[in-house]
């Protein structure tokens, strides 16, 4: 892949194949968008490509070829401290109807991620290809789930990745209401506690800024990226399987 001169900003499309050692996008920077997010066309979904593309500010959006890649501006963005339980939310917990763990069932979180109903939306971006790519970064310990239960039933969850102090979330789902709302706040928690900078929820809905989300611009967003990426990874769940609220 050759950069333009002088700082020029380009939409990318990828190769199909490249070198191992050749990265697989232009520095963060150099990267246009369009008005909807999208920043570049194809390439693959393998890990290298992927941890490639979150450390520079980009996900992959669509089952599809060529592969789309996103990096909207504004970016949404939620400080783990800065989530907002609200007082429906603060009962459920109190009632302990629920137990939430980390990491212990990540493809059927990813499953139920993909039959969710969406408003607005026909079927889903998760297709068995993302599965498989996502759950080959679960088992190099990159991507992660939450799990809500009640009893012995998964009934809400989110995935997503763990890049130095920073949790990109991929998506969230729920069989039982509030389900994922339960599993956002517990994640919160645990990632406060870890020091982690935010978590990239992407796009700016009503839902996340009733959560405590907020958007910044895609400047800012990188920035704070940067930062966050310069510290060692920060997700320590050794030992780890239930999360307390």
């Amino acid at each position: 892949m050759t950069l333009p001169p002088n700082g020029a900003r380009v939409i990318v499309h990828l190769p199909t194949s490249r070198p191992d050692s050749a990265p697989a996008f232009p520095p963060a920077r150099q990267i246009a968008v369009t008005r909807d997010g999208l920043a570049a066309l194809g390439g693959d979904l393998g890990p290298a490509t992927l941890v490639e593309a979150y450390r520079k500010g980009l996900f992959p959006w669509e089952d599809i070829d060529p592969v789309p890649w996103f990096s909207p501006d504004p970016r949404c963005l939620l400080e783990p401290r800065d989530f907002h339980a609200s007082r429906s939310l603060r009962k459920l917990r109190r009632q302990q109807r629920y137990r939430v763990t980390i990491d212990l069932r990540f493809p059927e979180v990813m499953r139920g991620c993909a039959g969710a109903r969406r408003p607005g939306q026909r079927g889903t971006w998760i297709g068995e290809r993302m599965i498989a790519a996502y759950s080959a970064l679960h088992e190099q310990g990159i991507a992660h789930s939450v799990e809500v239960w009640h009893g012995e039933q998964l009934a809400g969850g989110l995935y997503g990745l763990a890049l130095g102090r920073a949790f990109f979330g991929e998506s969230m789902f729920s069989d039982r209401p509030n389900a994922s709302k339960l599993a956002l706040w517990a994640l919160c928690r645990q990632l406060d506690d870890w020091g982690f900078h935010f978590v990239d929820c992407q796009q700016q809905t009503p839902h996340l800024s009733r959560l405590g989300a907020r958007s910044v611009c895609r400047s800012d967003y990188l920035d704070r990226l940067e930062r966050a990426l310069d510290h060692a990874l920060g997700w320590n769940p050794h030992g780890l399987s239930l999360i307390g609220l």
